[in-house]
């Protein structure tokens, strides 16, 4: 989550001539450093990490192509970082249409590298050849080491520039290349690297990789792990699962099949819970954002079960077919590509679009999973018995949104526990604070500015969704209004890398994959604040409530998160009253802080257990007025530990959670006894 402090500002006029002169020629590694965006996503903490995930996608690729059995990251007190492999190293040699050596052409050069078709690399994620140089671009300084033909070659960059000669430093009898980097604080807004954001895509890497061994350590806090799997994306699965229930089968279900030089690997098992997980790859990069292979697997998921539900008679001739969402309930899968020419949507290939890939995952799925049902009878029926659960609490599901949306909340405003709207009509403009209590509620309301902040106070117990189908969360009367008042509506499905909703896979079980079934849909075009708020009380039910509301935010709203609409109020642990003045403390910390500063004599300290004790203007002063507040904007930074997360918290099994609880008891601000 990210402090947000509010300040007005404004876009002055420019003015000037634009002509020729006025065009810009950017040189070498130039643009990278002035739209850094582009090329890295952002230069906040993504982008940040994502230097880090491009060095190791290269040792990846030799992987790939065979040379590379280890990769070793390693996080140094200096804030700069090492990434080290085995393989056969990056080229020192002289080359010759430019006059530079292979290292310094690779560090200096956009859209130099080895990924052109040259044949260094038939299978690879680089397709721009900007992923070295992006990272010599962006940081302070680098360091290369390349060991080869038995010599150590070195050479030193800074913010693009080579600042020493390659030289000879050495012999050697092991190959591979050594790359350490500090980022630019010219350009990042914080250099702080996260051990926990690159030991997941380390972990993912080595999953996706079987039999890679990646070692990570953190020389800051002495954290070291390591990262090997012979079974590779099932052990994936089993990983993914293991704070879950499987349900079928026991052991993940496994496809793996070439075709048309395509690799197509699939690994999927189904849990107990009420989402979906799908994680899809292509050539090891995670697409977020889905694609080609990530339709043709949901099409070919969809066709074969309704094929096989009604060969064995489960779904009748009368019946309707079951939908793509019904068949993906509670179901973890990978979907790992490997394809010689991928396209991607963008440099930061968060969307596959080969269009014969679409079709050669389509038909490997069909075939591996139609077998699989054929010789395993048992899990076959427990899967479409688990699919016609879903049918059903779907349908009763979109009985009771209906209900909702004939229930006229809005017209109701005034009624206790139900919506105060606000009087502007911009979305982008307007903020919903969702408070516990009609005490609570009624001091927001007082205290708002009713021109473009809404209030929901919650009526009745917030329900745990993470234990809950989708049609009992709809009867429950806080989350109904909730939905209605945000005017989304809902989407089933765990909003997980690759895990967006297919276009047509819904499936007709005649083979051809498409469906007449409708699935349900969130539409963030109907949103009707961009900034919704938590504001809960600073306890433990307070804490309880927020966590509720932000399991049922990402798994039936996530796009809300992903976009970062949602953030969390901040009310005052304390107030300090001397006499006629009043000040706010956030903290123990800055209360014994301010303590420290003043006369101690005739000064009363409350501590807030709730908002309800909290006067309209007070709450105004502290929480509510932008120009004073300071809230946390709730960020999805890892979609799979955030699943982990709310599984382990909000699931059925209590081990993993004591286990967490006591991992993470030392790290517990402000415990309310």
């Amino acid at each position: 989550m990210t402090d947000v402090m509010e300040q007005g500002g404004s876009i002055g006029h420019v003015t000037g001539e634009y002509g020729a002169d006025q065009l810009q020629v950017l040189e070498g590694l130039e643009p990278v450093r002035r739209r850094p965006a582009m090329y890295i996503g952002d230069n906040g903490i993504k982008g940040l990490h994502h230097l880090v995930e491009e060095l190791v996608a290269n040792s990846v690729d030799e992987a790939l192509a065979g040379y590379c059995t280890e990769i070793n990251v390693i996080l140094h007190p200096d804030q700069s970082v090492s990434v080290r492999d085995n393989g056969r190293g990056i080229p020192v040699g002289l080359h010759h249409a430019t006059g530079l050596n292979g290292l310094e052409l690779a560090m200096t050069k956009l859209h130099a590298g080895g990924k052109f078709g040259g044949g260094a690399y038939k299978i690879s994620g680089g397709l721009h050849g900007v992923g070295l140089s992006c990272v010599n671009a962006l940081s302070e300084w680098i360091e290369a080491e390349i060991h080869q033909d038995g010599f150590i070659w070195k050479q030193r960059f800074s913010r693009g520039p080579a600042v020493t000669e390659l030289t000879k430093s050495g012999t050697t009898n092991r190959t591979g290349t050594w790359i350490r980097f500090r980022p630019d604080a010219e350009i990042f807004e914080k250099i702080e690297f996260r051990a926990d954001m690159l030991t997941n895509r380390l972990r993912e890497l080595a999953f996706l990789n079987k039999g890679l061994k990646i070692t990570f350590e953190d020389e800051r806090t002495g954290q070291k792990e390591e990262f090997l799997y012979k079974g590779g994306i099932v052990q994936f699965v089993e990983h993914l699962n293991r704070n879950k229930e499987p349900v079928s089968p026991s052991k993940p279900v496994y496809v793996m099949r070439s075709r048309d030089d395509v690799e197509v690997e699939i690994a999927l098992q189904y849990n107990s819970s009420y989402q979906e997980n799908i994680l899809s790859f292509a050539n090891n990069i995670n697409t977020t954002e889905g694609g080609t292979h990530l339709s043709g697997f949901k099409t070919a998921l969809t066709r074969v079960l309704n094929q096989y539900a009604r060969k064995a008679g489960l779904l009748k001739e009368k019946d309707p077919n079951l939908t793509g969402e019904d068949v993906r309930e509670g179901m973890t899968a990978i979907i790992s590509v490997k394809v010689m020419q991928p396209q991607f949507e963008s440099q930061t290939k968060i969307k596959l679009n080969n269009p014969e890939v679409e079709g050669i995952v389509n038909s490997v799925v069909g075939e591996g999973l139609g077998t699989f049902l054929e010789e395993h009878p048992s899990d076959a029926r427990k899967v479409i018995d688990k699919a016609l659960t879903a049918f059903r609490a779907r349908e009763a599901a979109r009985k009771a949104s209906e209900a909702i949306k004939r229930q006229n909340y809005l017209e109701n405003s005034a009624l206790p526990g139900k919506l105060a709207d606000c009087t502007e009509r911009d979305p982008s403009k307007c903020e919903l604070f969702i408070v516990e209590g009609d005490s609570a509620g009624g001091s927001a309301k007082q205290g708002r500015d009713r021109r473009y902040q809404a209030i929901l106070p919650l009526r009745g117990k917030v329900l745990n969704v993470e234990k809950t189908r989708m049609d009992r969360a709809l009867d429950n009367e806080a989350i109904s209004s909730l939905i209605t008042s945000i005017g989304t509506g809902i989407s089933k499905s765990v909003h997980l890398p690759g895990g967006q909703e297919d276009e047509n896979g819904n499936g007709n079980g005649n083979g051809n994959g498409n469906g007449n079934g409708k699935e349900t849909r969130f539409d963030i075009n109907k949103l009707r604040y961009h900034r919704i708020i938590l504001m809960t009380d600073a306890d433990v039910d307070g804490a309880h409530i927020r966590t509720l509301l932000l399991t049922f935010l990402f798994r039936y709203m996530a796009p809300l998160v992903e976009r970062g609409h949602v953030y969390i109020a901040q009310p005052p642990l304390y107030r300090i009253r001397r006499g006629k003045t009043e000040d706010y403390a956030w903290t123990d910390e800055e209360l014994q802080r301010k303590l420290r500063g003043i006369d101690s004599k005739n000064v009363l300290v409350e501590r807030y257990k709730g908002l309800g004790e909290m006067d309209a203007d007070q709450l105004r002063d502290t929480t509510m007025a932008p120009e004073r507040r300071t809230i946390l904007q709730v960020k999805l930074e890892d979609a799979v530990k955030a699943d982990e997360v709310f599984t382990i918290l909000m699931g059925d099994k209590v081990g993993p959670r004591k286990d967490f609880i006591e991992a993470h008891a030392k790290e517990v601000k402000n415990l309310d006894i």
